[in-house]
């Protein structure tokens, strides 16, 4: 039985779908006005994985990852870039989709943009000024009123007076709290027209956190299964999207047997460079574009889910290299024997270790484990054995989507920073060393074996003279 962490009761919990057998389920996804960075990357990877894995199970998902397309930040650079806001937004929507396409990830059902549903977010503001949660400012900015709701501080633990503004609440003249958050920001004269909408209050435009209570509502429900996204937005935003959501539809007092917004929340870890925590505003931010220049994109999945989804992980080089290494163990038992990716048996001793990893909380490390495992049962198997367990090993790792290529393929492509010999002149070594050997001259056979290995090149002879070859 799947148990999911619930950020908000901070335990875990059985998960039961509000509808058995279908899961709905909400990621707060990126904000475009740049590449993505690999801190994006892992928010994709993660929810990709659970969703994989929900599906697996038997689970009808719907998944849906939203676009922020208006925020202070998109503004900015299409001013700096003297372009419209769409021109940019566009760009860089595209941007993403290659970088989820190379990654090899799935596209969410629904990816809703934040300026489709102005209607519906000013919807949610007008039934916050009615239950007395939100109020207009003297500056013409409509904020919500944080003390008046009695509940607010639940996801972060945290009462009022510990609570302080967040990164993205600026604390400006008008509002009657420094707590207090915009719901409706008021249009400037010197911001472009594509920019601001009319509206009760006056042109504007949303403010960031009604995007996702009014997106999420609109297409999953005033109550619905699950919302995900990186542990960054745990507060101020996700607080404040129970805030609205629950404050639109209960007003100040929401009752112990009222209906949540959300039944779990997840959140997965930081990025951490150096051990600091990766962020633009440090440089030390890698763009996944950039990593892929270098890196299998498989890599950088398995590196990703070498580490428990709620863990931080501390990105490098080396850490990638490792977990290159790790996937050409699984791929080289594959390549002892044709293996095809089958449903599987839920008896089968494997596959239940690995459900059962997978259902403590999405525990990825134990079940690539259960995969290293099996791949050594593989290579000590009798070759009666070793199709079935490498068509077991392949058909577990295919819900984590690895190990779905050919596996020489892989192999032979080795890391993408090696400068190395090209493919043409291993094979042209490898058919010189042949001929050596048929010549019995076995010197120069070992030394072309080490010349190779010295360029990263193993060889292995197989019964019958024929030689296979990987990258070290």
């Amino acid at each position: 039985m799947l148990q999911i962490y619930n950020t908000l009761s901070r335990s875990k919990e059985v998960f039961r779908p509000i509808v058995p057998g279908q899961v709905k389920m909400y990621v707060c996804g990126m904000t475009v006005y740049d590449f993505c960075h690999i801190g994006h990357a892992r928010v994709m990877i993660v929810f990709d994985m659970v969703v994989r894995w929900l599906r697996a199970s038997g689970y009808e998902v719907l998944y849906v990852r939203n676009i922020t397309d208006i925020d202070d930040k998109i503004i900015n650079r299409a001013i700096e870039n003297g372009e419209p806001i769409s021109a940019l937004t566009n760009r860089f929507i595209d941007a993403m989709h290659a970088d989820s396409d190379e990654l090899g990830l799935m596209h969410p059902d629904q990816e809703p943009r934040a300026t489709d549903y102005i209607a519906q977010m000013q919807g949610m503001i007008g039934k916050l000024i009615e239950n007395e949660l939100a109020y207009q400012a003297d500056g013409g900015d409509v904020n919500f009123a944080v003390r008046l709701l009695p509940r607010y501080g639940q996801l972060s633990g945290k009462s009022l007076d510990e609570l302080n503004a967040g990164e993205r609440v600026a604390i400006v003249g008008g509002k009657r709290d420094p707590l207090d958050f915009v719901l409706w920001k008021s249009a400037k004269p010197e911001e472009p027209l594509d920019t601001r909408w009319a509206s009760p209050w006056g042109e504007g435009r949303p403010g960031w956190h009604i995007e996702c209570s009014a997106m999420s509502c609109d297409l999953l429900g005033e109550h619905f299964d699950i919302h995900g996204g990186g542990a960054d937005l745990q507060f101020p935003h996700h607080e404040n999207e129970i805030a609205q959501s629950e404050g639109a539809l209960y007003g100040k007092d929401r009752k112990d047997n009222d209906a949540p917004f959300v039944n779990y929340w997840m959140h997965n870890g930081h990025i951490r460079v150096n051990e600091e925590k990766m962020s633009k505003s440090l440089g030390n931010f890698f763009l996944i574009r950039d990593v892929l220049k270098s890196f299998d994109p498989e890599v950088l999945r398995f590196f990703m889910l070498k580490a428990h989804y709620r863990s931080p992980i501390n990105y490098s080089d080396a850490q990638l290299e490792e977990a290159r290494a790790g996937l050409v163990r699984l791929y080289t038992a594959l390549a002892q024997a044709p293996a095809k990716s089958n449903s599987l048996d839920a008896h089968n001793p494997w596959a239940k270790r690995f459900a059962e990893a997978m259902n403590d909380d999405f525990n990825t490390p134990e079940a690539i484990a259960v995969l290293f495992d099996l791949a050594s049962e593989v290579n000590r198997a009798q070759d009666a054995e070793k199709q079935a367990l490498a068509s077991t090993l392949k058909s577990l790792a295919a819900s984590l989507n690895f190990l779905q290529r050919d596996p020489t393929e892989f192999l032979q492509a080795g890391s993408k920073q090696e400068s190395g010999l090209s493919v043409a002149q291993i094979e042209e070594q490898i058919s010189e060393r042949l001929a050596a050997k048929q010549a019995k001259d076995f010197a120069k056979s070992d030394f072309i074996r080490k010349t190779l290995l010295d360029q990263g090149v193993v060889l292995e002879d197989k019964p019958g003279g024929t030689t296979e070859w990987r990258r070290a």
